[in-house]
């Protein structure tokens, strides 16, 4: 958004989707046992410290009480529950193996060839043990940094955990990254140990990691002293002595007696690494108590999690922040069972999530838009085929959820039944900060809706003030919250200039926002997906939604383009459904130009829709934005290395050129 431009009314409506008026209630039966209940707003309202200093005792095992909640005396570097004791991995595992709970199952782990292992929580405890003393023995000590670029396996889930029983703050980097991306995390981090494998599984097909390990660390003038390598697919590896370890040799060797020491909530957990464009990526630090008691308390409530009987699955890989607080932290520490899955959603066949939710009674299902709208483009007959009845609860993550994708979701995979939560945070933010309660809330599609207890979300205009409901602007947060990052790693002049210079005395999210008439939040995306069209401000995710309100589109990504004349023009790259795709796409374009401004406006109506086969996506199933608009610029294609599959943009530049 730019700065000489007003908020509000300028916004198109989405009024038009004719979804904001609809919502669905809480089911009776449901609200009457809900974990959440309507007075963790009043609890918050009233004495907002006290009611997180509640959860952290309720939720977390202290070795040493905390005497102080909060410590903002130096805005905005905060403090939470600084003179607390107490150890992460002791919270997710030994604990609940004391409380009697050892033979409860932590993790359904299920390959993409198909392989299986189950982990009990008494059986993990000792996994992590033997991790802990392994890497103890290889030169890790409390504040050292481990950088772990492992596929969805259970060693990475030890793995993390043994660096949190030691005190070492982890550093997962994405399976996905290229040997450059890894090396410049290594050396911001100053890594001493990489945790890696020999490779995984992708579609079928072995694929190698730690060919790239070797090329990050060729130079030999890292840090690195020591490469722990699962062998998990058979890949050839090069070896080098007296730096690379077996998993098998090392971990699996080593004793399974170990005693978690108790560290100052304070203490570095994990860095995790935000991908920009250009220059140096950003370490978001994250400490031990405060995340934690966030981690647990979303988890718990936004989830309605019952860790004796449900069975919950978070599909995301843990190199995003989704993996760290909803497949590691959050489940472990509230002592739920999980599944975690190596594999695509197309492998072997299409259908593969939902016999992953029939086979182990999958009951809260946690995932994110793009790979809801894939499936809506398969088609509903395909999870028709299996037994999804052991739903209750579905989750949304990622990015802003059009309506159409919310509603086939509730419809196609909750059967009617299931509540829908919509959820907004960041990978800064470590947790869950906008989004309904389940049994309380009455859900909207498509919208976050309101803040949870204990955060104090807003939306402002240029000048920070609050917009009034139906106004639209920017999100910001405007009191500390516990699981906020702590700093940038190294750069806390950044950390400053990057959240807390935009509005003074608020964390600016980066995103758009506004309010609906009930001042429920609908989010418009990054502030870099709002466009500036003559003068009106357009969301993206708003024209995404009503192209793929169309029968004819299965998917969509828009983007602005540069305009001498309106400043930005709106550009679209639609998937066509079905049959659909063997219309003439010149006039499908044409109507879905004229569909976009029948529902908004004529100022929406986009210049060029140009009908693609696929659109770019990380392997996370992100739609890499900043790609296409290189494109619709005429730029050279940026780097493309994170893509699922790299040729499908030379195949979009192309037709786009045409």
């Amino acid at each position: 958004m730019s700065s000489d431009q007003s908020t509000g009314s300028e916004t198109a409506p989405m009024d038009n989707l004719s979804h904001e008026s609809r919502s669905f209630a809480p089911d009776p039966a449901f609200a009457r046992d809900a974990v959440a209940q309507q007075s963790l707003y009043a609890e918050a309202g009233e004495d907002r410290l006290a009611f997180w200093a509640a959860q952290a005792r309720e939720l977390l095992t202290w070795e040493t009480d905390f005497t102080e909640t909060l410590d903002w005396s130096n805005p905005p570097f905060a403090r939470w529950f600084g003179d607390g004791r107490l150890n992460a991995a002791y919270n997710a595992l030994d604990r609940h193996v004391e409380a009697g709970n050892g033979e409860r199952v932590a993790i359904h782990f299920e390959g993409e060839p198909g392989d299986t292992r189950t982990y009990t929580y008494a059986q993990l405890t000792e996994e992590v043990k033997k991790a802990a003393n392994a890497f103890t023995a290889l030169g890790v000590t409390a504040g050292d940094r481990v950088a772990v670029y492992l596929p969805m396996i259970p060693e990475a889930v030890i793995t993390m955990l043994a660096c949190a029983r030691i005190g070492a703050a982890h550093s997962v980097v994405f399976g996905g990254f290229s040997a450059d991306a890894l090396r410049s995390r290594i050396d911001d981090a100053e890594a001493k140990l990489v945790v890696t494998a020999d490779g995984t599984w992708r579609r079928g097909k072995p694929s190698a990691l730690k060919t790239a390990v070797d090329a990050a660390l060729a130079d030999g003038k890292s840090t690195v002293e020591n490469v722990v390598v699962v062998k998990r697919n058979g890949e050839p590896v090069e070896w080098t002595e007296g730096r690379d370890q077996w998993w098998a040799d090392t971990v699996e060797t080593a004793s399974a007696e170990h005693t978690a020491e108790a560290f100052e909530a304070e203490q570095p957990l994990y860095i995790l690494y935000t991908s920009g464009t250009t220059g140096r990526p950003k370490g978001i630090l994250h400490t031990t108590g405060g995340y934690l008691t966030q981690a647990a308390f979303t988890h718990r409530n936004v989830f309605d999690l019952r860790p004796e009987t449900d069975v919950y699955w978070c599909t995301a890989d843990i190199g995003w922040v989704t993996g760290h607080s909803y497949v590691v932290y959050g489940p472990l520490v509230n002592g739920a069972t999980q599944v975690i899955y190596e594999g695509t959603p197309d492998t072997p066949h299409q259908g593969r999530w939902w016999e992953l939710v029939q086979k182990y009674g999958v009951t809260i299902l946690y995932t994110a838009p793009t790979a809801i709208r894939t499936m809506m483009k398969w088609g509903e007959d395909i999870p028709g085929q299996y037994d999804l009845s052991s739903l209750r609860v579905l989750g949304s993550v990622g990015e802003p959820i059009n309506p159409e994708a919310w509603m086939w979701y509730r419809r196609v995979i909750g059967g009617e039944r299931c509540p829908v939560v919509d959820t907004w945070w960041q990978t800064e933010t470590g947790a869950i900060m906008i989004s309904p309660l389940p049994g309380v809330t009455a859900a909207k599609p498509g919208s976050a809706q309101v803040p949870l207890p204990g955060i104090t979300a807003d939306v402002v205009d240029e000048t920070g003030a609050s917009v009034g409901d139906g106004g639209a602007g920017y999100l910001v947060v405007r009191e500390p919250w516990p699981s906020m990052l702590r700093t940038i790693w190294g750069d806390p002049d950044r950390f400053v200039d990057t959240y807390w210079s935009r509005f003074e005395g608020m964390y600016f999210a980066g995103d758009g926002a506004r309010k609906d008439d009930d001042g429920d939040v609908w989010l418009l995306g990054r502030v870099d997906d709002v466009m500036n069209v003559s003068g009106h401000r357009l969301s993206t995710a708003e024209i995404e939604s009503s192209l793929v309100g169309h029968p004819a589109v299965a998917e969509a990504a828009v983007v602005g383009a540069a305009d001498e004349t309106t400043g930005q023009a709106v550009i679209a790259f639609v998937i066509l459904r079905g049959s659909a795709a063997d219309e003439d796409h010149d006039a499908m374009s044409e109507t879905l130009r004229q569909h976009v401004g029948k529902d908004i406006g004529a100022i929406a109506k986009p210049r060029k829709v140009l009908i693609v086969p696929e659109l770019p996506k990380t392997r996370s199933g992100k739609i890499m934005r900043r790609l296409l608009k290189d494109v619709a610029e005429g730029r050279e294609v940026g780097d493309a290395t994170t893509l699922a599959d790299s040729t499908v943009m030379n195949q979009i530049a192309a037709d786009f050129a045409k």
